[in-house]
Parts: structure tokens; C-alpha cells; sequence
């Protein structure tokens, strides 16, 4: 679904949520109060300015008798089964933040991979699944990261630990090309990268990868991954603590400037391996 007609259809969701509410008789505040979230996020709701999670939907369809109607819609526009259940909404609210500040520990961000790397990354975890599944998982991702390519494109902010530029995913050469990727999108300001050193020692959210979203109307979201599953944080006490933390892990990282300088010369050491195996 297009970006146009996909927001179209939000807007119509936020319509007839509007409109059953009222006829239900509830306000923003007494609605949302019933379903464990703020009036406001009903407001933000019914604006199609923010997407409800699908627990969110599934008990509003309850409170206002509507037949399923709020989840299905939910389904159509989020559950897309080329990603994770758990990782759909994340695809939705990349299509919508002004801002991403990500930290990857140990694996490239999915909207900085080559489909070389992607490719790898999905054989080292599935090695028995069809080649048709691979590349449709490839192509979804590659399919994510068009939103660098947008003139609308959210600023986007990444801190590597230095482990993500040693680690040869997949073989020297393709790590070489990855991380002259990396630099290449540096080097045309579609984002800003730092590198947070081994030197560093012990970090705050030590081996976690994380995410921080903001938005133009919208409170900031976080969204943190585990084994097979992720968590999205909307609770403005939690959001404010990954923020802190991920303020001291640019503190601890090297300069944008001194980043680069690692990455290309990881992306050499790389290519170095390469010429002698």
C-alpha cells in the first residue's frame, strides 16, 4: 500500500472512531481511560496522527461493540507478513518519525544494509529456508530503507559499537562494502554515525539495541529488541530513561568525524583480509 493511500486509510480509521465514540457517548478522556491509554492519544488517534497498538484496537473494539472493526483495520494496515508480528508497528512508525536514534550493538541497523549483508545475516539464522524466502525478506528491508531516499526522510542518528565494524558478517569483502555503504550515506548527510569504541569499556544499555522516535505531533516512542520478540515504549517515565541513556552513549562515543575515519579504515582492514584469503 502506498504511503498516500495508507495515511488515507488511517485518517478514515480515526473518522469512525471519532464517530462511534461519540455515539457511545464517551469523551476522548473517558474512552481512553477505559482502554489504558491517555485522552490525548485517543485525540492523536482519531487525528491519524499516531497508530494505536494492536491491544489498543482489539479493546476498543470491546467498549464500543464495533465487530472486530478497529482490529481488522489494524491487521490491513500494520500486519504486514513480510516482518515479524512484533516488528510491524516499528516499519509503520519509521514511515512516520522526523527523527530515529538508534544504537546497534552487535548487528548493522536493517535501513543500513546492503542486501549483501541482509542476505547473510538471514541464512546465518534460517540456513534451511527457500532462497524465494530469503529475497523476500531482502527485499522488505531494502524496500525500509528507501526512507533515506525520501525528501521528507526523519533525521537519522546511529551510534555503532565498534564490535558491529570487526564483526565480518558474511565474508571481508562484503563487510567492506558495508561499511563503505555506511560512509556513503554519511558522506551525502542522509544520517550521522558514531562509533562507540571497545575502548569505552562497560556502557549504559550494555549489549542492547534500541531505538528513539520522534514525531511532529506525537510524544516519542521507543522501541527495544530481544530473541524473537520487541517491545515498543510509549510510558513517558520509561521513553525518558532510554533517552538519558542513550544521551550518556553519545557522550562515550567517538566524534562523527572520528567515526568515519574508523569505518573507513575497518572497511580497509576488511579489504585488506579479503585480498589475502
Amino acid at each position: 500500500m502506498a504511503n498516500g493511500s495508507r495515511q488515507a486509510a488511517w485518517e478514515f480509521f480515526g473518522t469512525e472512531l471519532k464517530r462511534r465514540r461519540e455515539d457511545a457517548g464517551f469523551t476522548q478522556v473517558e474512552l481512553g481511560a477505559r482502554v489504558f491509554v491517555s485522552g490525548g492519544y485517543i485525540g492523536q488517534f482519531e487525528q491519524a496522527i499516531r497508530k494505536p497498538q494492536l491491544d489498543v484496537a482489539q479493546r476498543i473494539d470491546q467498549l464500543l461493540q464495533s465487530g472486530g472493526f478497529f482490529e481488522r483495520m489494524w491487521r490491513k494496515l500494520i500486519d504486514d507478513k513480510r516482518y515479524a508480528d512484533y516488528f510491524a508497528e516499528v516499519v509503520e512508525l519509521e514511515r512516520t518519525a522526523t527523527k530515529i536514534a538508534e544504537f546497534a550493538p552487535t548487528l548493522v541497523p536493517g535501513l543500513l544494509q546492503t542486501a549483501a549483508y541482509t542476505r547473510a545475516v538471514m541464512l546465518a539464522g534460517n540456513p534451511f529456508v527457500t532462497d524465494a524466502h530469503i529475497e523476500e525478506k531482502v527485499a522488505a528491508r531494502m524496500e525500509r530503507a528507501q526512507i533515506l531516499n525520501d525528501a521528507t526522510r526523519p533525521v537519522y542518528w546511529v551510534i555503532l559499537h565498534e564490535h558491529v565494524l570487526r564483526i565480518p558478517v558474511g565474508s571481508d569483502a562484503l563487510m567492506a562494502q558495508q561499511l563503505e555503504h555506511i560512509t556513503e550515506l554519511v558522506r551525502q548527510k542522509k544520517m550521522l554515525v558514531q562509533v562507540l569504541p571497545t575502548s569505552a569499556g562497560a556502557y549504559p544499555l550494555m549489549g542492547r539495541m534500541v531505538r528513539l522516535f520522534e514525531f511532529e505531533d506525537a510524544p516519542p516512542t521507543a522501541y527495544t529488541e530481544a530473541v524473537y520478540s520487541g517491545n515498543l515504549l510509549d510510558d513517558p517515565a520509561l521513553v525518558k530513561r532510554v533517552q538519558g541513556a542513550y544521551d550518556l552513549l553519545r557522550a562515550a562515543a567517538l566524534s562523527p568525524e572520528a567515526s568515519l575515519a574508523l569505518l573507513e579504515s575497518a572497511a580497509e582492514d576488511h579489504r585488506r583480509c579479503a585480498s589475502t584469503t
